[in-house]
């Protein structure tokens, strides 16, 4: 019976390990979100893996070669239990392509659907884990946090992308 397995890939290795498996028979899936990408003063957006340096690959296990999977290029390795491969439980990679809108991508919540009041996580940045709280939403992508720094309270300006719920 066909089941989806986890691969886990070398750093930004995600496409480069779909390709060597897809050559392989393997069918493959990768979740693919659109992310804002700051450069040079300039702002794009970029497909990006949901799930950085995973990818989900669907097989039987029983009539499947899934041990060449470990020595594929771009993989760093199977997730296993012990030395069998770890199914997925069933139904969550179909409920992950069911988010797909027509482009291919994930539609993932945003900050949006945070509200003032509520405790938020610092995602990256030079503030990276700290907890605080959703102070406001501006207009241009970005919020204002307010943390608590050097025994005051402090509110901190950032990029929406930077902000998670916390939880």
């Amino acid at each position: 019976m066909e089941r989806w397995y986890v691969v886990y890939t070398h750093a930004n290795g995600e496409t480069l390990a779909q390709q060597n498996l897809e050559r392989q028979g393997f069918r493959t899936y990768v979740p693919m979100y659109s992310r804002k990408r700051r450069h040079a003063r300039k702002t794009s957006k970029v497909r990006w893996p949901l799930f950085p340096r995973y990818l989900f690959v669907s097989m039987d296990v029983e009539r499947a070669r899934w041990r060449a999977i470990q020595s594929t290029i771009g993989v760093a390795r199977l997730v296993c239990f012990g030395t069998c491969p770890a199914p997925m439980p069933e139904g969550v990679v179909e409920a992950i392509v069911g988010r797909e809108g027509d482009e291919g991508l994930i539609d993932v919540d945003s900050v949006r659907a945070l509200t003032p009041g509520d405790k938020v996580q610092i995602l990256s940045g030079a503030l990276m884990d700290r907890i605080g709280l959703l102070f406001k939403l501006e207009d241009s992508d970005r919020v204002v946090v307010l943390l608590e720094l050097l025994g005051r309270s402090v509110k901190i300006r950032l990029p929406d992308e930077f902000v998670g719920a916390y939880t």
